[in-house]
């Protein structure tokens, strides 16, 4: 069959570029829905941009590819496509966006606009080779138990990274993208959770508490979660994108609180309390009793002498930890590094080493942090080729 262009991916990114890359789209995935991942983002809601996208707020090894698409499809764009078709919306935290009922609606919005465009989408479809044959791309395709030799002018790399196997993803577009002269920047898990051995954490398991953690001169202040692996929650998650193998992450328990100031005071208007049961009223009871031991917090308020005061306060303030690992891919929300964007246009995201190839979305080696940050890059990107594409068309 022929095409003039093919979208391999039906994720945020190639359903995005679907909806605008003109006539002549066909978009196929190997999964029974589209939009995995946005379904099951943001605990079902999809947490789908935020409000303060900033340039510096993603990573990269060139920390300025993403400004061109980030700059001409913003998410005031994709705030006002998401209102105008119905879908009621909240901000949570920290400028993150949710529906208010499903994620399912951002799909039901997608597909809707791939079908006004008069684009095709196949599901169940499996890519089983990639040519470049004349000027044409020769993709091998399997679907309903044929195989289909589709032929395209364009084909767009909208597969994603390696995070979540268990949904499917793989490194197909790298694969594709090396058999076209492109280099690949390491790639590793990001936003993840931290692991740590010997269950370091796991009486702690369950606890929550705001802290503030750093790592390679990067910090978040954000909610802490212990498990019985390890380390989670949004500002382990956040700081996971810049720890590596070695590094250690320090933690300060108590961000908004001048601890020591507090212990001074009480030491004078409460000096029989012990400082275990002060310590209590500011983190939670699990959490000081696993830290006590190391602490020493043994002693009444009254027997703190500055000295110790100090050092109990740098103590709970400059907590470092060394991670043995992370979780992996496994529950990776997106996948740091992918295909190099040195030779790839910033403005339309087509390859220059090889003309009608597009690669968009988490493929390419841009990474946000947690909260709607790499949903907007998928927009944006995916706008990006597909405008590109259908300016091309309109030749």
């Amino acid at each position: 069959m022929e095409t003039r262009t093919l979208i391999l991916g039906a994720g945020a990114a190639g359903m995005m570029c679907a909806a605008h890359a003109g006539p002549g789209t066909l978009v196929v995935d190997h999964a029974k829905a589209p939009g995995e991942k946005i379904r099951i983002s943001g605990g079902g809601r999809c947490n789908f941009t935020n409000l303060d996208i900033r340039f510096e707020r993603f990573l990269g090894r060139n920390p300025h590819f993403h400004k061109s698409a980030l700059s001409r499809y913003t998410q005031w764009d994709f705030i006002a496509r998401v209102s105008e078709a119905g879908i009621a919306w909240h901000e949570k935290t920290l400028g993150q966006l949710f529906c208010d009922g499903s994620a399912k609606e951002i799909i039901a919005m997608l597909r809707a606009d791939i079908e006004r465009a008069g684009a095709q989408l196949w599901l169940s479809t499996e890519v089983k080779s990639v040519d470049h044959v004349d000027g044409r791309f020769v993709v091998t395709l399997l679907r309903e138990g044929r195989q289909i030799t589709c032929r395209a002018e364009n084909l767009v790399l909208a597969t994603g990274g390696k995070s979540i196997p268990k949904m499917g993803a793989t490194g197909l577009a790298y694969d594709i993208a090396r058999q076209f002269g492109h280099e690949i920047t390491e790639t590793r898990p990001a936003l993840v959770p931290l692991t740590f051995p010997d269950g370091r954490f796991k009486p702690l398991s369950g606890v929550a508490t705001q802290a503030l953690a750093s790592c390679n001169d990067t910090s978040f202040d954000e909610a802490l979660l212990f498990t019985h692996r390890g380390l989670s929650g949004p500002s382990i998650l956040q700081i996971s994108s810049y720890w590596r193998e070695g590094d250690a992450v320090t933690l300060d328990l108590l961000p908004a609180t001048d601890i020591a100031a507090i212990l001074t005071e009480k030491r004078r208007s409460d000096g029989k309390k012990q400082i275990a049961t002060e310590l209590a009223r500011h983190l939670p009871q699990r959490l000081v009793e696993h830290l006590a031991p190391g602490l020493g917090l043994t002693e009444r308020l009254g027997d703190l002498s500055d000295a110790r005061i100090a050092a109990l306060s740098d103590a709970l303030k400059t907590w470092a930890v060394t991670p043995g690992g992370s979780e992996g891919y496994r529950t990776a929300e997106v996948t740091l590094g992918g295909v190099a964007t040195d030779a790839i246009s910033s403005k339309t995201m087509e390859s220059a080493r090889c003309p009608g190839l597009y690669i968009i979305g988490e493929a390419a080696d841009v990474t946000g942090w947690l909260g709607g940050y790499n949903f907007q890059w998928a927009w944006s990107s995916g706008w990006a080729a597909g405008q590109a594409i259908a300016e091309m068309t309109k030749r």
